[in-house]
């Protein structure tokens, strides 16, 4: 059936059509205005890598070592004494006493001081066999490794002796020999003020300061560290570690 609208149906047709598209978009706009677009999140830049930074070392510098310990009375107080004034030391440590104190190596190592080799008895290495050598030096390594968890490449022979031998099989074991430049002696128990001044009097940049924590009575190094200490800080002096 054919279907014709009159011109007034055309008409009226025409303007519902009207309305209903002006409806349409007057609800797109008022949808839009509701909900306006969020601008776009920038994406912040990638951070730099971070590089660690490392404490520089001092340029003008001692070496502060410390011989025969680790000793359950005097180490303790030598570490406190070189924690309160920001000092870091070298201590050559006997095997047999690692073995006795073990905490005691690990708190020297965990608190930023350096744990090297000084024999397992304190022998004099001049006098033995090249057995009796390789035992004293590698058994001590041992001790001391199970505690820092590395090996030591630095070898002080006790009583500084050392002789063509002794270099030759140290070097077979891959350890670098280390005496002093300023002995302390504070093992011959000289008074404080002596301690002190055998320390300062002849000081200069690069010197190696023998000192002990072990083997005996260590009351007066003890007491004289602070003074030290005090006077190498307040002349420019910095510290450092060996650790060949």
């Amino acid at each position: 059936m054919d279907v014709r609208l009159t011109r007034a149906g055309n008409r009226a047709v025409g303007l519902a059509m009207m309305m209903l598209v002006s409806a349409v978009i007057g609800s797109v706009v008022v949808a839009a205005a509701k909900s306006p677009a969020k601008p776009a999140t920038p994406t912040p830049p990638a951070a730099a890598p971070v590089t660690p930074s490392k404490t520089p070392l001092p340029t003008k510098y001692v070496v502060l070592t410390f011989d025969d310990g680790p000793d359950v009375e005097y180490t303790p107080k030598v570490l406190n004494i070189l924690a309160q004034y920001g000092a870091k030391a070298t201590f050559f440590e006997v095997g047999q006493n690692v073995r006795k104190h073990p905490e005691l190596t690990k708190r020297i190592h965990e608190s930023g001081h350096s744990v090297q080799n000084h024999t397992w008895t304190h022998a004099d290495l001049r006098n033995l066999s090249a057995a009796a050598f390789r035992q004293q030096v590698t058994s001590t390594d041992q001790a001391i490794r199970a505690q820092i968890g590395s090996t030591p490449a630095c070898l002080r022979p006790p009583y500084g002796g050392v002789n063509a031998t002794v270099r030759q099989r140290a070097k077979a074991l891959g350890k670098d020999l280390v005496v002093w430049t300023i002995d302390s002696r504070d093992w011959t128990k000289p008074g404080t003020t002596a301690i002190v001044q055998r320390v300062l009097k002849n000081v200069h940049s690069g010197s190696v300061i023998l000192m002990h924590d072990g083997g005996g009575n260590r009351t007066q190094t003890v007491a004289a560290l602070p003074t030290i200490l005090k006077t190498l800080k307040a002349q420019g002096y910095g510290f450092r570690t060996l650790t060949c």
